[in-house]
């Protein structure tokens, strides 16, 4: 037996703290079970929820306004299964080596490839975190607060989350603040959307003709925003934080499925929602979420767009929570600086000042007259995208390292179906700077 298969089987037979938590229940059967999954909901549940942050809110919803129903709700159902494979790696690989991604990356192929990770990471959640911040501002502006102190409110929240004692606490928190999501399923519903343009559209996956010429960008962006990259960042290390050992992998597999399947419903709504607008709104490039909350106000009336405003904040308020933990993270675990949630700000004033300055940083940047906000939201899931490539790449291989993993190494067919899927993003890439040149 090799020395990894050693030291992840000594971890597995280890009680972890998730284990401790779950033997504290008197129930017994299902119940227990439930308990158990409970107690584990959170980092895949999280991290797949918060992907329908308040770009990507403004961007399925400026795709239904493009494009109708047609070829993106069936798009972003099927890429429920890519989002699974990712995530699902990423909480395998954090659950049996007990090291973030950024670190192992750092240790196992040197200094360079740990400071690319956390640098292209820190950049594309600066940009992130922009749009999360348009967004929950967008939602406080329906109150009548100026811009600049909807941003301000915003900020406080957000930073505010961090003053709560321990992960547990604040990953509770964190899951209601998620579980407010399904307005947009009640949106969606107040649209009236017809059965058969719906199935139809499953039947067809049809663009048309007309608006073919700009499908790849949207394509793309859809594709951005279903495996964005502080996703693998935030759901690895969460699990860590949390307690996730090897021996939880099977819960850790529902907690991710579960939440890339609500993921992908609640996005499949937010495109219906858009789609109610389609003919409605023009130059879509250019449309704010205040056009956007304006039309739903027409075709649904006040509650509805009032309840999409709500769904926008919520949905900006818990990614740009998720995402700020996601580079503070990554850049503490690279330079061994104390990373825990579990830590107060003076046992990890590195992590927290992370955490407060990418935050301070986005929400500065929004108040830039003249900011092409809408554009930004649709550019952010493309560069996602894009930035991908490489990081699966890495976690493709490190998964499938038997020396690494020991027994929890991906089977030969994940192994494919991973390459695969590094396949596809690199024809998309492709596919992108194609239609740069082409459109310039």
């Amino acid at each position: 037996m090799s020395s990894a298969t050693s030291q992840a089987q000594a971890r597995s037979d280890a009680p972890s703290k998730l284990q401790k938590i779950s033997a504290a229940s008197a129930n017994k059967g299902m119940k227990r079970f439930l308990w158990s999954f409970w107690v584990l909901l959170g980092p895949g549940f999280l991290a797949a929820l918060a992907d329908n942050d308040a770009g990507g809110v403004i961007s399925y919803t400026a795709t239904g306004v493009q494009f109708g129903i047609g070829l993106f709700v069936p798009l972003v159902l099927c890429l429920s299964v890519l989002t699974f494979t990712v995530q699902e790696m990423s909480m395998r690989l954090s659950a049996v080596t007990q090291e973030g991604f950024s670190r192992l990356a750092r240790r196992r192929y040197g200094r360079f490839w740990g400071l690319y990770h956390v640098t292209t990471l820190a950049f594309e959640n600066l940009l992130t975190l922009m749009t999360e911040f348009i967004g929950m501002s967008a939602g406080l502006a329906m109150l009548g607060i100026p811009m600049w102190a909807a941003d301000l409110l915003c900020l406080i929240f957000v930073i505010s989350f961090v003053v709560f004692t321990g992960y547990y606490t604040k990953e509770r928190i964190a899951l209601v603040i998620g579980g407010l999501n399904i307005v947009f399923l009640v949106v969606a519903a107040m649209t009236h959307p017809s059965l058969a343009v719906l199935g139809k559209a499953f039947a067809t996956w049809n663009v048309p003709a007309s608006l073919r010429g700009g499908v790849i960008w949207f394509v793309i962006a859809t594709v951005g925003n279903a495996i964005a990259p502080w996703m693998i960042f935030f759901q690895g290390s969460g699990a860590i934080d949390k307690g996730v050992s090897a021996r939880e992998i099977r819960l850790g597999r529902i907690d991710t499925a579960f939440g890339c399947l609500m993921q992908a419903v609640i996005a499949a709504a937010i495109i219906v929602c858009g789609a109610s607008l389609y003919g409605h709104l023009h130059n879509v490039a250019s449309l704010s979420p205040a056009d956007i909350i304006g039309g739903l106000r027409q075709t649904v009336g006040r509650l509805g767009a009032t309840l999409f405003g709500i769904g926008l904040f919520d949905a900006g308020f818990l990614a740009a929570i998720t995402v700020s933990l996601s580079s503070s993270w990554s850049i503490a675990e690279l330079f061994g600086w104390s990373n825990s949630l579990n830590d107060k700000v003076r046992q990890a004033p590195k992590f927290y000042a992370i955490y407060a300055g990418s935050l301070v940083m986005a929400a500065a940047a929004i108040l830039i007259p003249h900011m092409p906000l809408n554009l930004i939201s649709i550019v952010t899931q493309v560069i996602g995208g894009v930035l991908m490539t490489p990081l699966l790449i890495f976690l493709v291989v490190m998964t499938s390292d038997k020396e690494l993993m020991g027994p929890y190494r991906t089977k030969w067919w994940g192994r494919i179906w991973g390459w695969a899927m590094v396949g596809l993003l690199i024809a998309l890439t492709f596919a992108t700077l194609l239609q740069t040149v082409l459109e310039a």
